[in-house]
């Protein structure tokens, strides 16, 4: 399904003692569109009920799904689930017209960890990340370009973005995660 270019090779790209950053595996990704009357077929279909509330996740096994809208959903599957998925939703289309849209190739996804994480994502992302809680998401702006961020934990983040602004969005947290290591070193050394 999906083919990485050496640009996009799965691991760490910056690491400090606050934070890092590494670029996720490639997964199945698809954007679902379908009417709020239609999600109790649907969320049969894809094996996980569908979240209504806007920032909502759910998850079974290796489905996992994000309410960005409120009749848009984000699910991710395993890349060897993702003809599954696709089959078992044009199974359902007569009963529930819907649009499952595959966007695998059109995304990468880094994971943001460690007690600066949300420190790191302030340099380009406007959105009160307090606000966000453990287990949601949102789609929101790192400098500029859409993201998808997903809260895993209190200092875990995953960022989805179009390939095509990830050499800038991983430019910006590389730059932004050295300075958070200079600054940790600044204050180690002034220590008495």
């Amino acid at each position: 399904m999906t083919a990485l270019t050496p640009d996009f090779t799965p691991g760490p790209l910056a690491e400090s003692g606050a934070v890092s950053v590494s670029l996720l595996a490639p997964t199945g990704r698809f954007s679902l569109r379908a009417r709020a009357t239609d999600m109790p077929v649907l969320s049969k279909a894809v094996g996980v009920d569908l979240p209504a509330k806007i920032g909502a996740r759910a998850n079974i096994g290796t489905v996992e799904i994000l309410c960005l809208g409120p009749d848009e959903w984000h699910v991710l599957v395993a890349e060897t689930d993702a003809p599954r998925l696709v089959e078992r939703c044009a199974s359902v289309y007569a009963d529930a017209p819907h649009s499952l849209t595959d966007i695998s190739d059109r995304e990468v996804s880094v994971r943001i960890e460690g007690p600066e994480a949300a420190e790191l994502l302030t340099l380009g992302c406007p959105r009160d990340l307090d606000r966000i809680a453990e287990g949601e998401g949102r789609r929101t702006l790192m400098d500029g370009a859409t993201v998808v961020l997903w809260r895993d934990g209190k200092d875990s983040f995953r960022l989805d973005m179009w390939r095509s602004f990830a050499p800038h969005v991983v430019a910006l947290l590389e730059t932004g995660c050295a300075e958070l290591a200079a600054e940790q070193s600044g204050l180690a050394n002034r220590r008495p």
